[in-house]
């Protein structure tokens, strides 16, 4: 009797953690290979955040105030000197020395679903058969530990994609909500109990895995054991915000992706070498200036916020921030919104930026025309993108991973350039 009921409590446990976003085929492998040292020695770790719907380079980074569809927005100095961005982010102007704006960005794929994959994958969706790894996969399988009590890859505020043909191991931990961070990890017994527990269901489990074989067994073993090791971490503070300073938390403004980056800080600052965010609402075929002027609101405060945070904690120099999304918006404004215009997909130019990580601050990398239609100076791809990322990050971006039918495929494709002015000292191209 005792066996059947402790069996129904670990199902409902099991369930339990289903729902906190612990397990499930997509979820199954935070626990991935961190502490290998990048080029200039330091451990790396990224903070991706994902403007969800494509940002207006016109109305951000690269403004073009006497072009056609300019709008009303006014650009203004930074502390980079000959840098200009947008009026409605203020206090990231005052920290671009510290970062980089990517103009020339120029990727080919202006639909929402194809272009998202291409920007976390360097692949395009569907090419020879195979789902990609996204970028946080891969930093979980390069820089990730096996020793961590903590996951090696985490979005926030939405799905992102996952470890593709790298399998279940490197796919990311999902925060629906960062206010209530993860839900029920703790134990309803005390401690002596919760172990005795556990180790029962080890011995029951032993028998089940001499006659059955599997990856999805395995899976479901080794999500167990990793609950398990989360549950009993006194890192598993870092999802709790409440354990942070009223004062600091303020800092990053209100809502879900304000404290979606608080808690990206929070996780990078326990060793999460790779956690993305979402803001979405960048859509904007409507509307686009006040949505555009709303958004930037949001991730003025929360962007500075983290940059000062990051450099307070002697952190900056090995986090990298990017701020993207999937592409741009076009140059001109489009009439179907009546009073409230917009902007349509764009992805022949448009504009990225990065900040921290080792990279040289202060910069401005290539350049579009006077309408901002095309670009007029280095032209940057997904390609070198990805591969600009691992080389900040200290990831040889020429190795192969072997896919189904023990297929080589490299980190980065091909025929990728990337761009030199951004790597720290020694990092490798």
């Amino acid at each position: 009797m005792f066996s059947e009921r402790l069996q129904a409590k670990t199902r409902r446990d099991f369930l339990r953690l289903s729902s906190a976003g612990i397990f499930g085929a997509g979820l199954s492998g935070w626990m991935s290979p961190l502490a290998a040292a990048a080029a200039n020695g330091k451990t790396k770790s990224c903070i991706l955040l994902w403007m969800e719907g494509g940002p207006s380079h016109k109305d951000t980074f690269d403004l073009k105030p006497d072009s056609k569809g300019a709008g009303s927005f006014k650009p203004i100095k930074t502390s980079a000197p000959g840098i200009e961005i947008s009026e409605h982010l203020p206090n990231v102007a005052k920290l671009m020395n510290h970062g980089a704006v990517i103009r020339s960005m120029t990727t080919g794929e202006g639909a929402h679903g194809r272009a998202r994959y291409y920007m976390h994958t360097g692949y395009k969706e569907g090419v020879g058969g195979l789902t990609y790894p996204s970028i946080g996969s891969i930093v979980s399988q390069e820089l990730g530990s096996e020793a961590a009590t903590v996951p090696n890859y985490v979005t926030i505020n939405g799905r992102s994609f996952g470890s593709g043909f790298l399998g279940p191991k490197h796919q990311p931990l999902i925060i629906s909500d960062p206010l209530k961070g993860l839900e029920d990890l703790k134990p309803l017994v005390n401690d002596g109990q919760f172990d005795k527990r556990v180790n029962l269901l080890n011995e029951m489990e032993q028998s089940f895995l001499k006659s059955y074989q599997g990856d999805s067994v395995t899976d479901h073993k080794t999500n167990y054991a990793r609950a398990v090791k989360l549950m009993q971490s006194k890192e598993v503070k870092a999802f709790d915000l409440t354990q942070e300073a009223p004062a600091s938390r303020e800092k990053y403004g209100t809502g879900k992706f304000a404290d979606g980056v608080l808690m990206a800080r929070r996780l990078v600052e326990v060793g999460v070498p790779f956690v993305e965010v979402n803001l979405g609402g960048w859509d904007t075929h409507e509307n686009v200036f006040e949505r555009v002027k709303t958004l930037s609101g949001q991730v003025d405060l929360a962007l500075s916020a983290l940059i000062n945070d990051l450099k307070a904690r002697r952190l900056l120099d090995s986090t990298l921030v990017i701020w993207m999304g999937e592409f741009g918006r076009t140059p001109n404004i489009n009439t179907r919104g009546g009073d409230k215009p917009g902007r349509d997909h764009y992805a022949k130019a448009w504009s990225l930026a990065m900040f921290g990580g080792g990279i040289k601050g202060g910069q401005v990398i290539g350049a579009t025309d006077k309408e901002g239609a095309v670009v007029a100076d280095r032209p940057v791809t997904a390609l070198d993108f990805m591969s600009t990322v691992c080389g900040i990050l200290g990831v040889d971006s020429r190795k192969e991973n072997v896919a189904a039918n023990a297929r080589p495929i490299r980190i980065v494709d091909k025929g990728a350039k990337p761009i030199t002015q951004l790597l720290p000292n020694g990092a490798a191209v």
